[in-house]
């Protein structure tokens, strides 16, 4: 895959994430798509979040005027017409060109791919959630549809795994952001329900102090055994495949269930900065997950 330097920093940020996103167990074939789709979600986000690499070329790719790079919005509607065009036409970003051979070779739906436009779009204009059930449905689109695309690419979907890969996903973009929660405070934006917060007599000015107090670690441990249980929910996705397909979402469900141990921890105190699992947590993870998808098969 040829990109340009500001696609390969994109790219790149694959290393960061929670959990393995193309490993190298996996058919090349099926790493060469599952990081053209990384590509797509990693720059959407990007977009949605004002991460873009300095010098304007994503925004000069979408035929945007740099100087207006700052209109997320209209970065965000420059993309979806470029995104279309991987369907029906010849887009111009380097990483929608990149995309475009995995989306004919797998025949891939756009929908997916909106559902995560969608999710940014909703993130410039909704900065808190009242309720976990708004929360769970903003994950239906910025975390839900990645599942759906691995499902696809490896062609394993079912009703049952769609279900199931749904709830690990979700799980997966909670535990991110109780991770991440000093740093969304720092967007301006809250992804713990004002429901909870109140219950658990949290306010604003407490996520933004130095360390966390007793009121924010007991509610960061509520919504920790909340992504847990939605993680035990998907758990059985890794039995109902094999192969080296059934360690690549081993290692997804693993991600989840290191970082929550990475919370725990901590103690539950997420404001001094993201707590993150070692590499050992993780492999151990997989390790645990393998052996109950092994009991319950």
């Amino acid at each position: 895959m040829r990109t340009g330097s500001s696609s390969r920093a994109t790219l790149d940020k694959a290393t960061e994430e929670n959990f393995p996103v193309a490993p190298f167990f996996l058919p090349r074939a099926w790493r060469d798509d599952l990081m053209a789709v990384y590509g797509y979600a990693r720059l959407v986000d990007d977009i949605g979040d004002g991460d873009l690499a300095p010098g304007g070329a994503d925004a000069r790719h979408l035929g945007v005027d740099p100087a207006e790079a700052d209109d997320r919005l209209l970065l965000l509607d420059a993309f979806e017409t470029d995104l279309r065009r991987v369907f029906d036409g010849t887009p111009h970003h380097p990483l929608l060109k990149a995309l475009q051979p995995t989306v004919r070779r797998r025949s891939l739906t756009p929908e997916p791919f909106l559902g995560l436009i969608a999710a940014n779009r909703q993130d410039q204009q909704v900065r808190r959630y009242g309720t976990y059930e708004e929360l769970v449905a903003y994950c239906e689109l910025s975390a839900n549809p990645v599942g759906r695309l691995v499902l696809a690419i490896t062609g394993t979907a079912s009703p049952e795994r769609v279900r199931r890969s749904d709830a690990v996903c979700t799980a997966l973009q909670i535990v991110e952001h109780l991770q991440d929660v000093k740093e969304d405070l720092g967007r301006d934006r809250i992804y713990l329900p004002a429901e909870d917060m109140a219950r658990f007599h949290v306010t604003e000015a407490d996520l933004a102090a130095v360390r966390g107090s007793a009121s924010v670690r007991a509610l960061v441990a509520f919504e920790a055994e909340r992504a847990g249980s939605l993680l035990n929910e998907g758990t059985p996705l890794v039995g109902s495949v094999h192969g080296r397909l059934k360690l690549l979402l081993a290692g997804f469900v693993a991600g989840g269930r290191a970082a929550l141990d990475a919370v725990a921890a901590a103690g539950h105190d997420v404001l001094p900065g993201p707590p993150k699992p070692t590499k050992a947590r993780l492999m151990r993870e997989v390790g645990a997950v393998l052996r109950r998808a092994r009991r319950e098969g």
